[in-house]
């Protein structure tokens, strides 16, 4: 295994202290959910948008954060990162951005933002936004590249090309102090080994700071539950073979990268398949040799 850093280690010689993450859900669409791009979303993402079985997006932001901090402090956990994770957190207009942003920042425990959104949702208005919480606030942008084969994209409808995730990079990190966060899929139907062992040196080219590593996994009401009963899609049913690819993408990035997340997950009642997605670390686990 090369070497490299785990999300935690990093955060922890950077904060002194374990740093955990808030989910938010702070009542965002996604261009293809609202008719922009299309209405059924990504074929993998369901209803929810990638939000946490636990987030109640009945709350505000500032109720969800609260109630996260609540919840985790019994835990030991005194400093948080408020990540704005479901849907498209960049998908609105600047003055709306602002308010949800600095919303969840008011909190003293709260160190840090992280901002999950699509590569075709980067503009330079929001990003002087950004910018600008970047300078008294630890900034993550986490970018939905997903693979850099625009065939894989085009086939789970993704909506957005492989140039928009290059460009969104180039413009994030020309405004320096952002972190950023690609989230790459291993397993999209049609890639073979050599084309994920691409897509992973393509990141290391593209110079990201960090990457979350999900394995594809299909949850009820999807586009792909429909595709996976039908038999037209495959997913990994041996952890251990999805942490044979898993290791060797690691092993194709930069070492300077750091491994925020090393596979996906889907509580039981919402998941049809594979099954070892409901354990959080199994997949992990291997990865590691541990």
């Amino acid at each position: 295994m090369p070497s490299y850093r785990t999300v935690g280690e990093y955060w922890k010689s950077k904060f002194g202290e374990k740093v955990y993450r808030i989910s938010i859900d702070a009542g965002f669409t996604c261009p293809t959910r609202d008719g922009t791009k299309g209405k059924n979303g990504c074929i993998f993402c369901d209803e929810k948008g990638n939000r946490p079985h636990y987030v109640e997006p009945s709350l505000t932001v500032s109720e969800q954060v609260k109630a996260g901090i609540e919840r985790l402090k019994k835990r030991g956990i005194s400093k948080f990162i408020a990540y704005f994770q479901a849907y498209t957190n960049t998908y609105a207009p600047t003055s709306i951005l602002r308010k949800k942003y600095y919303e969840a920042l008011k909190f003293p425990e709260v160190v840090g933002i992280s901002i999950s959104t699509r590569p075709d949702c980067i503009n330079e208005e929001n990003l002087d936004l950004i910018e600008e919480i970047a300078k008294d606030y630890y900034t993550i942008i986490e970018l939905g590249v997903q693979s850099v084969h625009q065939k894989s994209l085009d086939r789970v409808s993704r909506s957005h090309s492989v140039e928009d995730s290059r460009e969104a990079i180039k413009m994030i990190k020309e405004r320096g102090n952002i972190e950023i966060v690609a989230h790459l899929i291993i397993g999209l139907p049609g890639e073979d080994e050599d084309a994920i062992i691409e897509t992973a040196d393509t990141i290391r080219e593209w110079d990201v700071d960090g990457v979350k590593l999900h394995h594809l996994y299909v949850v009820k009401g999807t586009v792909l539950e429909k595709e996976y009963r039908e038999g037209k899609i495959k997913v990994f049913e041996n952890p251990k073979e999805y942490a044979r690819i898993a290791r060797k993408v690691i092993e194709h990035l930069s070492p300077s990268i750091i491994i925020h997340r090393f596979q996906g997950y889907a509580p039981k009642e919402e998941l049809i398949a594979p099954d070892w997605t409901s354990n959080r670390f199994i997949a992990r686990q291997l990865i590691l040799g541990r």
